[in-house]
């Protein structure tokens, strides 16, 4: 018995020594930056001036972000890129999905082609993106022009069409994910309903409402999750293709907390603006998955 004891401690041992290194890793670069920036919330701390540098200040950040013009308009953006860019993402990738699950020709090609922009580089796209909206050589305008619009956008240098300008790089981007995870959806409706369907006199159309899409839901919230996540994340394209001009226009809460921290040195109040991010988006996820539930009960 005592034997059998030692070996089944020397197992356990062996166990918790293998995921020493990944947990020792989670604890210095996760655990500890979350709890360190849950401090500087109640802090002011210009990071230059090292650990001395830091005053408690209570609630004060959070007081400055009702009385910040720009948090309030980067979360306006924000709100904007979302509702456009999320539903734009969704239903052209179901619409390519319904299509390319269908004998299409060259299907495979297509579906490459199309989840491909999703593996690129997010820097690279948006320079390129950045190229293509020039105002003066763009490709864009350029086409425009030679089918008789004399007076093509601004896209990026207009404080009126950069925010939606960058909305369209980003669906354009992100399609092949939303295609491709529907595509994974498709695969388990059960063709049985179609031919139903079918005999019931219902159109393409009318099948793709109220057949595929409610047998899609499970899909949809999981899709619906992980985009309302990265469109409230997103930064890069902002970063590369405006810094958050012309006139604040493409500003977002992820950019605002950049400058915020690395250009302006105000840690603390960055540090507060990310836990507002977070606290929306956790608020959001929460809701979705109530109203997944309450779903799934009701049928």
């Amino acid at each position: 018995m005592r034997k059998w004891r030692h070996a089944r401690m020397r197992e356990q041992a062996a166990g918790y020594l293998f995921i020493l290194p990944n947990f020792a890793g989670y604890l210095v670069f996760v655990l500890a930056p979350i709890l360190f920036s849950l401090y500087l919330v109640f802090v002011d701390w210009e990071y230059l001036k090292g650990f001395d540098g830091i005053r408690w200040v209570g609630l004060d950040n959070f007081r400055a972000l009702g009385s910040d013009p720009k948090f309030v308009e980067s979360l306006q953006n924000n709100l904007v890129f979302t509702v456009i860019s999320v539903p734009g993402s969704m239903i052209v990738g179901l619409l390519l999905a319904v299509a390319l699950n269908k004998y299409v020709y060259m299907r495979n090609a297509l579906r490459t082609m199309i989840f491909l922009p999703y593996m690129s580089s997010l820097a690279a796209v948006s320079v390129i993106w950045s190229v293509m909206y020039n105002s003066g050589s763009g490709p864009i305008n350029a086409f425009l022009r030679s089918v008789g619009i004399d007076h093509p956008p601004g896209w990026l240098s207009s404080p009126h069409s950069a925010l939606y300008a960058i909305i369209i790089m980003s669906v354009w981007m992100t399609i092949g994910y939303t295609m491709i995870i529907y595509l994974a959806g498709l695969q388990g409706i059960s063709k049985d309903l179609y031919e139903a369907a079918d005999i019931d006199g219902a159109s393409k159309p009318r099948q793709l409402l109220q057949v595929t899409v409610p047998m899609l839901t499970p899909t949809t919230f999981l899709i619906l999750v992980t985009q309302l996540i990265w469109s409230f994340q997103v930064f890069a394209p902002v970063a590369i293709m405006t810094q958050g001009g012309p006139i604040d226009s493409t500003m977002v809460l992820s950019y605002h907390i950049y400058l915020e921290a690395f250009r302006f040195y105000k840690m603390g109040y960055a540090a507060a603006m990310s836990w507002v991010l977070f606290a929306i988006i956790f608020v959001v996820t929460i809701v979705q998955w109530q109203g997944q539930k309450r779903w799934q009960n009701h049928f």
